[in-house]
């Protein structure tokens, strides 16, 4: 998969690593992950790009805001993951 996959996440939250293994699954080997709590500073920058997103994780694919990993599971069921990831 060639799209730039941005996460937003902390190094313990559940719905973090599951959205990560569901990406790692699809085929993403690069997954740029942001950990907030290792750098709080960068949570104003993930509410900003987000549109005031304040959970993790927070999912970019290109320059497509998808959302936390509930929002990811749903792109995948309706068929719009591997396409966007594309």
């Amino acid at each position: 998969m060639s799209a730039l996959v941005k996460m937003y996440a902390t190094r313990t939250c559940p719905y973090c690593i599951r959205a990560e293994a569901l990406l790692v699954h699809k085929g993403v080997t690069n997954i740029d992950k942001i950990l907030v709590d290792a750098e709080p500073a960068r949570r104003d920058e993930m509410e900003a790009a987000s549109g005031g997103g304040r959970t993790v994780p927070q999912i970019f694919i290109g320059e497509t805001h998808v959302g936390g990993c509930d929002d990811l599971i749903a792109l995948d069921a309706k068929g719009g993951l591997v396409p966007l990831l594309s």
